[in-house]
């Protein structure tokens, strides 16, 4: 991780293509340590769960419709998918000087799968009250994350009790990460410690997204 930081800072600093392809090697390196690091969280979390996949995200930006036009990402990403239809939701580490995180959730819900989650809210929200104020959800995670739309969706009383849950578009959680913390020997222990904190609320929403509002099973 030591190498990997110092390695961003300097391309945070020179972020340009030049500079790039003079330290391309040593970014091969890194990416190399950093998939031994990723594939044993992957092996880890297997042991409790059911993963489908794991995607280490590219260096690469997309610039075609940003502003930003800095040709590389100064983060490391890694997302890890769990086994669909019955298992839902997906696990994220972002390691970044300065903004490195860890968490997961649902950050672009389909739009059958967001209605669902909301009508579910709307008949009761004592079950995910319960799981986000767990003592050790609110110990890593604070609260759900998520954007909003800025009024209640169609369909939805705006005065409804739940309706900051109900507005709500997507459904995160994120634990972040000083450098010291990332650079430390019992990193990757916390790292595994934080994303099996999520499975609570995984396992509720899964139960969600896999039921009708009769609770009848769909697959």
């Amino acid at each position: 991780m030591k190498k990997a930081f110092e390695f961003l800072k300097q391309l945070r600093e020179n972020n340009n293509r030049e500079w790039f392809a003079d330290h391309k090697s040593e970014y091969d390196s890194i990416v190399k340590e950093n998939k031994v690091f990723f594939n044993k969280i992957y092996a880890e979390l297997q042991e409790h769960d059911h993963l489908k996949g794991i995607h280490i995200f590219r260096i690469y930006r997309d610039v075609r419709f940003s502003k930003d036009q800095t040709p590389y990402k100064d983060n490391f990403g890694v997302g890890y998918s769990r086994s669909k239809p019955m298992l839902r939701g997906g696990y994220y580490i972002q390691l970044e000087p300065g903004n490195s995180f860890v968490g997961g959730g649902f950050w672009g819900p389909e739009a059958k799968d967001l209605l669902r989650i909301r009508k579910e809210f709307e008949i009761s929200t004592t079950e995910i009250e319960k799981i986000t104020s767990d003592e050790t959800f609110v110990k890593y995670f604070g609260s759900l994350q998520g954007d909003s739309v800025k009024t209640a969706p169609r369909g939805f009383d705006k005065n409804h009790p739940a309706i900051d849950l109900i507005r709500k578009k997507q459904f995160v959680v994120m634990r972040k990460f000083t450098d010291k913390e990332v650079l430390s020997e019992n990193f990757q222990k916390e790292v595994v410690l934080t994303l099996l904190a999520i499975r609570p609320f995984f396992d509720y929403m899964s139960e969600v997204l896999t039921t009708d509002l009769n609770g009848e099973r769909l697959f």
